[in-house]
C-alpha cells in the first residue's frame, strides 16, 4: 500500500470567504460539492486543502484525508492494529471508497481511494 497524497481538511461555517483567502496564496478551487471544496496548487496539484462546513455522508468532519493506492489494505491493517473505526468503509457516491479512524492523538482520519 503507497500514499498517494496528504489533504488537511478546514472545518468553516465561511467556506467562500475561505476560498477567496486560500486564492491569496495561490490555491484554486479543483472540487466543489457544496460541503467539501478542495483546493489545489496549479504549479503542484497535489498540495491540496479541503474546506468543510460538514460531512454529508459521516456524523464526524476528519481532521485530514490520507488517499491510499488501497483502501481495503489500509482498512484491514488499521482493523487488525485495534484502532478505532469512527466511519465505516463505504463507496461515496462521488466516486471514493473510504474509512474514518482515529489517530492516537485523537484526531479522525479519512483514508480513502478513487474508484
Amino acid at each position: 500500500m503507497a500514499v498517494r497524497r496528504v489533504v488537511p481538511n478546514i472545518r468553516s461555517q465561511a467556506v467562500q470567504e475561505s476560498r477567496e483567502f486560500y486564492g491569496l496564496l495561490g490555491f484554486e478551487e479543483v472540487m466543489n460539492h457544496g460541503w467539501i471544496m478542495t483546493l489545489a496548487s496549479p504549479s503542484s496539484p497535489a498540495a491540496q486543502i479541503s474546506v468543510m462546513a460538514e460531512d454529508r455522508t459521516a456524523s464526524v468532519v476528519p481532521d485530514l484525508s490520507v488517499e491510499v493506492d488501497d483502501v481495503d489494505a489500509a482498512y484491514a491493517a488499521v482493523r487488525e492494529s485495534g484502532a478505532e473505526i469512527v466511519h465505516p468503509l463505504q463507496d461515496e457516491e462521488w466516486g471514493v471508497r473510504r474509512f474514518f479512524v482515529r489517530d492516537p492523538s485523537g484526531r479522525v482520519v479519512n483514508v480513502l481511494g478513487h474508484r
